[in-house]
């Protein structure tokens, strides 16, 4: 009697992962080393500068550092609260899961606001790039004026680390909010791009960055209506390795711009 094949199973045909894990984790992990690497450029631009210019500013008084010490215990908070919901997502428990993920989303959005918050005080005290909008009445503004035009490296690399750094933060916030309510989150992100947008005056430079939260929107209606899907837990797991990057690098930041540039009264 001949033999009777028998059907192959996937792990038959496959041949395994070459790195042990499932390819959604391998794509973040290059994705992630990818974007490194501008970090790295945008950190290495900003300490040349630092080193190779004698009169580098030091803008940052204590209320400056207080204000970043608290948007960096939001992100430390978040980095827990990420991790929880790593957990509990694995675990199946649902419910903790959007409670951790909310929790992180809310940290996200209080560094958002107190980063925007310090990017308009400075921006009104005269410190500002050639593309931002004038501001009235800045002719007669404070020191930041002549800083703007003597060291004009400072403000081109302090708006283009921290912009980017708050850009992925946001990018994060809208990130997790689809992960943990899917098509409800798109018209709360609507909401808020609205809300940011009419709130801002036109002058800031926030005026025209909220329009990233209606592309982030329209961009996530398309791909939702185009592949609808519940989230498992590594969907969650792959968001969280993006979170705590952009946590990680904010540790760069954190000492390198604020604390080293405090202004010594």
């Amino acid at each position: 009697m001949a033999d009777v094949a028998l059907p192959r199973t996937v792990a038959e045909i496959y041949e395994p992962s070459l790195f042990g894990t499932y390819s959604k984790k391998i794509g973040m992990w290059l994705f992630l080393l990818s974007d490194s690497l501008t970090f790295g450029a945008l950190l290495y631009a900003y300490s040349y500068g630092r080193i190779s210019t004698p009169n580098w500013p030091t803008p940052f008084h204590s209320t400056s550092i207080v204000n970043a010490t608290i948007m960096t215990g939001f992100l430390l908070t978040s980095s827990l609260t990420m991790v929880l919901a790593v957990n509990a997502s694995a675990r199946g428990n649902e419910r903790n899961r959007l409670i951790y993920l909310l929790a992180t989303m809310a940290c996200g959005i209080g560094f958002i606001i107190l980063h925007a918050k310090e990017w308009n005080h400075l921006i009104n005290d005269g410190l500002r790039l050639p593309i931002f909008p004038a501001v009235p009445g800045q002719e007669t503004a404070s020191e930041f004026v002549t800083v703007s035009k003597t060291v004009p490296q400072f403000a081109a690399t302090f708006f283009g680390l921290t912009g980017m750094h708050m850009l992925h933060v946001t990018l994060g916030v809208v990130y997790l909010g689809i992960i943990a309510l899917r098509r409800k989150f798109i018209p709360i992100l609507f909401a808020l791009w609205l809300v940011a947008w009419l709130a801002t005056p036109a002058y800031s430079p926030f005026h025209y960055g909220a329009h990233v939260l209606l592309i982030a929107a329209l961009v996530c209606s398309l791909i939702l209506w185009l592949k609808p899907k519940v989230y498992d837990a590594a969907d969650v797991e792959v968001a969280g390795l993006y979170w705590h990057f952009v946590d990680l690098v904010w540790m760069f930041i954190f000492p390198l711009v604020y604390l080293m540039s405090t202004k010594i009264i």
